[in-house]
């Protein structure tokens, strides 16, 4: 009988489920919706074991629960995550080419967010926040209107500044 072959790239999309799924709140208050998991199969948000470039993860814990990110205890500070009822999802589940643009992956990501019923969503990075806002708020979600950047390149101030307005505006006590 031959060996069962899989995608290396199914593989990896399966990886980033089942790690985000070990962290999905059973009640979403806040939705977090970045632009897709890194290209690199070392780094995702919700790998527990990220090395170096983890720099969305240790930008929400600071905005989102107020404290210092770490490394070793990154198992915990999702937990935490989880317990405020914070999830994070991408607009594609899987990492964009180069050039790749993401309007068809819109409708596929409203979907995903009105499955998961949360309270409130923040967008995070420019494109994402002008491709998704508007059809996630016609589909009934509280959109968050703030422009939140992606904390890489020189953004992570502005990052912390915009999310801490963002999660302001909703009262947040994560």
């Amino acid at each position: 009988m031959p060996a069962v072959r899989t995608d290396p790239a199914i593989r990896a999309h399966e990886r980033r489920e089942e790690a985000a799924a070990k962290y999905r709140p059973s009640s979403v208050r806040l939705l977090l919706v970045a632009e897709a998991p890194p290209s690199s199969l070392d780094r995702y948000f919700y790998f527990e074991d990220v090395r170096a470039q983890d720099g969305l993860f240790r930008h929400v814990v600071r905005a989102v629960l107020g404290v210092e990110p770490s490394r070793v205890d990154k198992p915990a500070q999702l937990q935490r995550l989880a317990e405020a009822g914070v999830f994070l999802i991408d607009l594609k589940t899987r990492p964009k080419g180069a050039g790749e643009t993401l309007e068809r992956f819109v409708p596929d990501l409203v979907a995903r967010a009105v499955d998961l019923g949360p309270e409130y969503v923040i967008t995070i990075k420019a494109n994402v926040c002008d491709l998704a806002q508007r059809p996630l708020r016609a589909a009934g979600l509280r959109v968050v209107n703030a422009r939140v950047p992606f904390p890489g390149s020189g953004q992570q101030r502005r990052f912390l500044e915009a999310m801490g307005r963002g999660l302001k505006a909703i009262d947040w006590r994560g």
